[in-house]
């Protein structure tokens, strides 16, 4: 199937929700809001077999002049029957940046999701574990985000010192 195919396909079957299409060098993209997200890419999953998602990542857009969203989502999708990439874009807001956990469709976004809290504090409802991956528990705040302070926050040094025992 191809990009236009697929266009025609959630066009008649899936005409409930606003989707906007677009494709750049190949990069084919659809935009939808973020209360429709988790229902469009349960219809892409079941009924248009992108059976694998290759990435869910995430950026803040808050200085970035004219965005509709301060956060936006990506997830990155094939179908492995077709050949078929679509990147469903979304975006959400402050004060309480937050989406459905896709965990149910794909098990693999299990570890994206997390990381996606971790360095955005964007929250996936349903997540079966969602908790700090990379940075320590005790870490306060969320360094990719446009208004983390740069220096005196989070630095090397105000970790607790690793203990190696002699061996």
């Amino acid at each position: 199937m191809n990009f236009q195919e697929l266009q025609e396909q959630v066009k008649n079957q899936f005409s409930q929700v606003e989707v906007r299409f677009s494709s750049f060098r190949n990069n084919n993209r659809a935009d939808v809001s973020a209360g429709d997200v988790f229902s469009f890419l349960e219809f892409l999953q079941n009924k248009m077999g992108f059976d694998m998602l290759v990435d869910l990542s995430a950026g803040d857009y808050s200085q970035y002049p004219g965005a509709k969203h301060r956060y936006g989502v990506w997830y990155a999708l094939l179908n492995t029957v077709a050949g078929t990439r679509l990147i469903v874009r979304t975006g959400v807001d402050d004060p309480d940046p937050r989406l459905a956990s896709v965990f149910s469709f794909w098990k693999g976004a299990d570890w994206m999701e997390r990381e996606v809290y971790d360095m955005f504090g964007i929250e996936f409802d349903g997540h079966p574990d969602l908790r700090r991956v990379l940075l320590p528990d005790e870490f306060s705040g969320f360094p990719l985000r446009k208004d983390y302070p740069l220096r005196g926050l989070g630095e090397r040094h105000n970790f607790q010192p690793v203990i190696r025992s002699e061996g």
